[in-house]
């Protein structure tokens, strides 16, 4: 999934809910490569400034389509699944979690857009091939209710270590690791903090502690959370979510009033460093057109939209932030991290001995 969700949920995917469903046509033979329509195959989470998009469409010629279809797991897999006759052109919403099944899979060619060096040199993956470009970058995070601890007088968790302690019992709430990529971020960051060894015992603690798991980011944190707008309406009650560190800007950007302060927090030392990525589909029908949209995804225009739209970060070095974003959802100091390898070499076994351990 996106580093937040949809602006209508809040959440690497928030963002404007749906701004591109309705901007492209699907008109056209595009098995020729001639359409002059792209199609753009994301998760849910896809959202961008109508103008910037106007701008680009003028600029190019070519008109954007976009099919959402989930969860970042689900939409891979689909996309994996149906790469040999794809819905479309570029995938956008693969992040370092998932990447190594993607190229595994052969899920993309190879294109290397233009201003690619602008990139910053820490997010770059398959440099050899470039079958991806880096988008963005986020950080997913325990969120947590403010009120409620305020009320409770209990001080919030700042750490891995402090899930697990009976002051916080029956109080979190994460996503499924098999389902969800923050819930399989949440599960890297623990295997990173704890190592091969010590990860799985955390999670013996954490299920004891009274976690609870549920399929996907928008139910953890609109139905469950009783920190986001939309959990209190749903009468969530755990103030412990895990989320993004972009969530905070998020509940004070889309409130009305807006609040002067976030009313959710970040346990800073919870948080996994997420990158996700966009690249042309092998088999493309339009590759010409998919090859346009990526050097639009990395310029500057659309890297400087992309914080109030899907609440993620920049990759593109010199690309500004807004000050509110900044101010209320600052990246982690001291983020967890994985390199792809070795993701790829343990992600499969860690989510089955996960499973097992936790769902059974």
């Amino acid at each position: 999934m996106s580093i937040i969700k949809k602006a209508t949920a809040l959440g690497l995917g928030l963002g404007m809910a749906g701004a591109l469903a309705g901007c492209g046509s699907s008109s056209g033979d595009a098995s020729d490569g001639g359409s002059k329509t792209v199609t753009l195959v994301s998760h849910d989470s896809w959202a961008v400034s109508k103008g910037v998009l106007a701008a680009f469409e003028k600029s190019s010629g070519y008109k954007v389509r976009v099919l959402e279809d989930g969860d970042a797991g689900q939409a891979v897999n689909k996309a994996i699944l149906t790469k040999d006759n794809p819905q479309g052109d570029v995938f956008f919403g693969v992040d370092n979690t998932l990447l190594s099944r993607a190229l595994g899979n052969g899920l993309f060619q190879s294109y290397q857009p233009k201003d690619a060096d602008r990139i910053a040199p820490a997010y770059r993956a398959d440099q050899d091939k470039h079958r991806v470009t880096p988008i963005d970058t986020g950080d997913i995070c325990v969120n947590y209710d403010k009120a409620y601890f305020s009320e409770h007088k209990l001080t919030p968790p700042a750490s891995f270590d402090d899930l697990a302690e009976p002051a916080y019992k029956n109080l979190l709430v994460t996503e499924n690791a098999g389902t969800s990529s923050p819930g399989l971020g949440f599960l890297l960051g623990s295997a990173a903090k704890y190592g091969d060894q010590g990860w799985s015992d955390y999670w013996k603690k954490l299920k004891g502690n009274g976690v609870k798991v549920v399929d996907s980011w928008e139910q953890a944190y609109n139905e469950e959370f009783s920190g986001s707008s939309g959990g209190k309406k749903a009468g969530g009650d755990r103030p412990l979510v895990v989320s993004y560190a972009s969530s905070p800007p998020a509940e004070v950007i889309y409130a009305d009033p807006q609040p002067t302060t976030a009313p959710t927090g970040v346990a800073a030392g919870t948080c996994f460093r997420q990158v996700e990525y966009a690249g042309l589909l092998s088999n493309a029908k339009n590759s010409e057109g998919g090859k346009a949209l990526l050097d639009f995804l990395v310029g500057k225009q659309f890297q400087e939209d992309m914080p109030l739209n899907m609440f993620v970060y920049p990759v593109r070095e010199g690309a500004e932030v807004p000050a509110a974003f900044a101010k209320f959802g600052p990246q982690a100091k001291d983020p967890q991290t994985m390199t792809p390898d070795r993701i790829a070499g343990h992600r499969d076994d860690w989510v089955k001995t996960w499973t097992s351990l936790v769902l059974k």
